[in-house]
Order: structure tokens, then C-alpha cells, then sequence
């Protein structure tokens, strides 16, 4: 008995669908329809499949190959409304853009912000030359500053 093959379809292009879905936020059905415009025809639950199975490694390779933050970090905070009730969201961009880190929180607090510091501080492995505010911020640079001599 001949064994049975799971994928029918190249590798490079089960990655290239992984990446569309991973990379621009796509649903199952968008990507289905922008392979189906390039003549691949795949349902969108074999794509689920194929994220479920290929999508953990590509992303770690993916994480991997990124370049490191650069020193220079923006720190925004902004009140949203979350199912009616007002939220903070706190936000780390560096100055290439690439977002760092996102904090939603009930509470507006310095330790909120300090919060933010410390996970991103863990996840870049860095820590950053200059970090940018609004003016209200201003606790947080003094604090950061003793954060960041301990």
C-alpha cells in the first residue's frame, strides 16, 4: 500500500500562503481568494490546516531573521473604548516603525508604563539609547532612568 501524501501542492507555495496569512493579518477566506486571483485553487480550511501544521516554524524563522530594534523607542499611550468601557493602550514603536510592544490596560498609571518597559526590556534583550514621550510623560523618563541604572 502506497503511503498516503498530505500536501498536494508545493512547498514554496504552502509558505507563501503561511506568509500571507501570517504577515498582513488576512482571514482564511481572503487568502483563499487572493491565491484563487493568481490560479491556486485551495479551500480556506486546508489553509487553516497548513497554519496549524507550517505556521509555528515559518514565524520562528521569521522572528529570527528580523533585525534587532533600533535604540531609539516612542512610547504612546491612547484611551480607547473596549466593549464600552474606557481603556489605556500603551505602545512602543521604535524609530524604523516596526512596533515593539502593545499594552491594554483598565488602569493610567506609572505602573502600567514601567510594565510595558520591563516586558519589552525581556523581549528585546536590549535597552534603548533614547526613549521618546509626550510631555505628560515625564514620570516615566524619570523613573525609567532609575529603572534602567539597577
Amino acid at each position: 500500500m502506497a503511503p498516503i501524501s498530505y500536501c498536494h501542492f508545493p512547498p514554496p507555495t504552502i509558505q507563501y500562503t503561511v506568509w500571507l496569512y501570517a504577515r498582513f493579518s488576512l482571514s482564511l477566506r481572503d487568502v483563499e481568494d487572493l491565491l484563487a486571483e493568481r490560479g491556486i485553487i485551495v479551500s480556506y480550511e486546508t489553509i487553516r490546516r497548513w497554519v496549524a501544521k507550517f505556521g509555528p516554524p515559518i514565524a520562528r524563522r521569521l522572528r529570527h531573521r528580523r533585525r534587532p530594534a533600533h535604540p531609539l523607542w516612542h512610547l504612546d499611550e491612547v484611551f480607547v473604548s473596549i466593549g464600552g468601557k474606557r481603556m489605556y493602550l500603551w505602545r512602543a514603536i521604535d524609530q524604523n516603525g516596526e512596533i515593539l510592544d502593545v499594552l491594554v490596560q483598565a488602569k493610567r498609571n506609572k505602573r502600567a508604563a514601567l510594565k510595558l518597559m520591563r516586558k519589552l526590556l525581556k523581549k528585546s534583550g536590549i535597552a534603548p539609547r533614547t526613549i521618546v514621550t509626550d510631555t505628560r510623560s515625564e514620570i516615566l523618563n524619570r523613573r525609567w532612568s532609575r529603572v534602567e541604572k539597577a
